[in-house]
């Protein structure tokens, strides 16, 4: 039942007023030619109210004009009088769906792109490098390469040490990791000198290797060398001031 209301509100009904004397004779002569009612509703004896299909209107006039019922249409439903309603507003339909169309085709390009993560990298210097690997507005999404445009990136350039672009709507977020200086590396053979980073005096020296320039008791002031030695030796320093 539910079905065949759904089919006849995209076909069309309408609600109708049937009035007479023979109402249970007419609803008799419906039912056994199977034409479907739905929310009948009877006032007193003589008046009824129900749904039925615009196929099976037609089939019901005849039946009332010859019962002597007054037969009226209340109201009129369903998709094909909807769409009769605005028929004059044809222009108002089709820029709609023009409308409705350039968003659809917009939506499968890239519109805004958000890099997150740069501190000492240029943003404008990165969003230059995204452009020339294919990741650009306008750009469709179906020809933007992710892994790709990553791996082009990260093989130019050693300040990045990850990225991530993630495609959302007409949006691309690029997420990126900056890559940490790395410490100068000392060679323990090399020769260097050792200073006082700040004003001081000797308390004591151990010299294992290398020349002391200096001896317990001399009063050193701030970058003044105090011995030659390898990395690898340990001198004992001095007192601050």
């Amino acid at each position: 039942m539910f079905l065949r209301i759904i089919l006849n509100y995209i076909l069309g009904y309408v609600s109708i007023k049937v009035e007479g004397f023979y109402i249970e004779r007419f609803i008799n002569i419906c039912m056994s030619k199977n034409i479907f009612f739905w929310n009948m509703k009877r006032e007193k004896s003589t008046l009824l109210y129900a749904n039925v299909g615009i196929k099976e209107y037609k089939k019901i006039k005849p039946i009332a004009k010859k019962l002597n019922c007054k037969f009226s249409i209340e109201k009129k439903k369903g998709i094909p009088f909807v769409l009769n309603k605005y028929k004059k507003r044809k222009i108002f339909f089709a820029f709609l769906i023009i409308v409705l169309t350039i968003i659809l085709i917009c939506s499968n390009y890239i519109w805004n792109i958000e890099i997150n993560g740069l501190e000492k990298i240029n943003y404008e210097e990165l969003n230059n490098q995204l452009e020339e690997n294919g990741l650009k507005i306008g750009e469709a999404k179906s020809k933007i390469d992710s892994k790709k445009i990553i791996e082009n990136i990260r093989l130019n350039r050693k300040d990045i040490a990850w990225m991530g672009i993630s495609i959302d709507g007409t949006n691309a977020k690029v997420e990126v990791v900056e890559a940490k200086e790395k410490p100068e590396i000392i060679n323990d053979e090399d020769f260097c000198n050792i200073v006082a980073d700040k004003d001081c005096i000797i308390t004591k020296i151990n010299v294992q290797n290398g020349t002391a320039k200096v001896k317990v008791g001399d009063i050193v002031k701030k970058r003044r060398c105090i011995s030659r030695r390898h990395y690898s030796r340990k001198i004992y320093g001095c007192n601050i001031c």
